[in-house]
């Protein structure tokens, strides 16, 4: 079973961007769990989520030993990096980023300016969508085709498909970005 969390300011799209792992698990055919945690109940209080998926069934859909966390701000990295088990990996917004990030010798750390990248893609807003192609490919769980597919599936169903172009150039940017 693979445990990851997603952490950051209201407004970043990090309960978004958990949700649409899962439910990329999900179109792949895996089990899968959604769990989302509400700092203040505005735009930049603080949000994370822990998702987990895979074959075996989910009994806790609680935060235990993630992963990969990914981190789109300081007050995040700083909060979850101790979290991370050995062996795991701390994705970083790297545009976001404050202090240093070398405070574990255990853990793979991996930077990505994703909200620079979003802009060249001439998406914004896009910032979680390009952190989902980041860990579609570091974690290799999902091909990239799953990735993409799984996530444009979710906002079909959401009546979003609007935005398929620029999600798609989003997701392209992260994973290629790694």
């Amino acid at each position: 079973m693979r445990e990851l969390v997603f952490a950051g300011f209201g407004g970043q799209g990090v309960l978004t961007a958990g949700l649409i792992v899962s439910q990329i698990a999900l179109f792949k055919g895996v089990n899968a769990t959604w769990m989302p945690a509400y700092g203040a109940a505005q735009r930049g209080g603080t949000a994370n989520c822990t998702v987990k998926y895979g074959e075996e069934k989910i009994y806790n859909p609680g935060q235990q030993r993630p992963d990969l966390v990914l981190a789109m701000n300081t007050p995040s990295f700083k909060k979850f990096v101790t979290m991370v088990k050995p062996g795991g990996t701390i994705l970083v917004n790297a545009d976001m980023m404050t202090e240093d990030t070398n405070v574990r010798d255990d853990i793979k750390v991996v930077s990505v300016h994703c909200n620079q990248i979003a802009d060249e893609v001439g998406h914004p807003k896009g910032a979680n969508i390009v952190m989902i192609g980041a860990i579609t490919k570091l974690l290799g769980d999902f091909t990239h085709d799953e990735g993409r597919d799984g996530m444009n599936d979710m906002f079909r169903k959401k009546g979003k498909s609007k935005f398929e172009a620029k999600n798609s150039a989003a997701f392209e940017a992260g994973y290629n970005a790694v």
